[in-house]
């Protein structure tokens, strides 16, 4: 049993499962300026209000997975990507203080939606920074000296920053969609298509980008054994478009915010594929930067306790608040 690709599964689902769930959220703040009306604003909060605070616990794990089984990746990864990891934080802080101000203020309530719209595009354009300087490479001199390989602020990276910006933006217009009923679900269905357009965009560019600015990931992408098994992702983007697009003709409630999802699993596929099995750089592989075998059974051990626990509350706490959001603005649901 090889562990160490078992953490790195775990890592996998945990960034994955922070992107669906604290994604939407920070895609309800990057949209809000699309809606002017305070009642409507009232309500897209209210449909998160009561989960977006554990949505965003995600992270915890994941980082402190990379502490405890992978340091020789944790210390280069978060030394290079200080600043922008800062940023993030500073965003999702801001982006916390402004959604429980907003919901008591009255003549300062149009500074705390600038705020909860600024927090959120901010530590969305961050994340993508990160992930897109992940991609490139981070290259690590000895065990424990990190260098940057192209530095965090490259066209690359700021390219990427908005494709996150975008992803979570139709993530949180799907969810909307599915939340919400009359004029403000009518003006979110027009919405929804050209941001899977932006979307698709972006994905398109970042394909043809990607392997024209790495050899290491062309190399892969295009070896005999790999290419074949690949074929088939951009086939299912596709697949997942013209899904979307069905849904939108035909005012599916929920749907659209399930192809949203399959677009962004075949993206985060793509990238998976770009890196395995490395960790920096393409040249320092996963299993040379964890830690012993014995370290990594007993974190695992942890693991497999507190995984089912956390998903079991997040899947319950769902599923209690699922339906749509009262005219009132509330917070309560049908």
């Amino acid at each position: 049993m090889d562990v160490t690709v078992i953490w790195a599964a775990i890592i996998a689902l945990g960034v994955f499962t922070y992107v669906v769930l604290d994604g939407f959220h920070l895609g309800i703040g990057i949209v809000f300026p699309f809606f002017r009306d305070e009642h409507d604003r009232d309500r897209m909060t209210n449909t998160v209000a009561p989960v977006w605070n554990g949505n965003k616990a995600w992270l915890v794990p994941g980082g402190a997975a990379l502490f405890a089984v992978l340091p020789v990746l944790y210390s280069p990864l978060l030394s290079t990507l200080y600043l922008p990891l800062a940023f993030m934080l500073a965003c999702l802080i801001l982006r916390g203080v402004s959604i429980r101000n907003r919901a008591k203020a009255d003549r300062t309530k149009p500074l705390w939606d600038r705020a909860f719209t600024g927090g959120s595009a901010g530590a969305a354009f961050f994340q993508g920074i990160a992930l897109g300087a992940f991609v490139q490479g981070i290259s690590v001199d000895t065990g424990t000296h990190a260098s940057i390989a192209t530095g965090w602020l490259t066209p690359f990276n700021l390219f990427a920053g908005f494709g996150v910006v975008a992803t979570y933006a139709l993530l949180g217009s799907c969810w909307l969609f599915a939340r919400t009923d009359a004029n403000l679900q009518r003006r979110l269905h027009r919405l929804i298509w050209p941001l899977t357009m932006v979307l698709l965009g972006f994905v398109v560019l970042v394909s043809v980008w990607t392997p024209l600015a790495h050899a290491s990931i062309a190399t892969r992408w295009f070896d005999a054994r790999l290419f074949l098994r690949l074929t088939p992702v951009p086939l299912l983007v596709l697949v997942c478009g013209y899904w979307m697009h069905r849904a939108i003709r035909a005012r599916h409630r929920s749907t659209p915010f399930f192809a949203a999802l399959g677009l962004v699993a075949l993206g985060y596929l793509g990238i998976l594929v770009s890196v395995w099995p490395y960790a920096t750089a393409h040249s320092v592989t996963l299993r040379h930067t964890a830690v012993p075998h014995s370290s990594e059974m007993f974190a695992l051990s942890g693991a497999l306790v507190m995984l089912p626990v956390v998903m079991s509350y997040t899947t319950l706490g769902c599923r209690a608040l699922r339906g749509k959001v009262r005219h009132g603005g509330t917070g309560r649901y049908l």
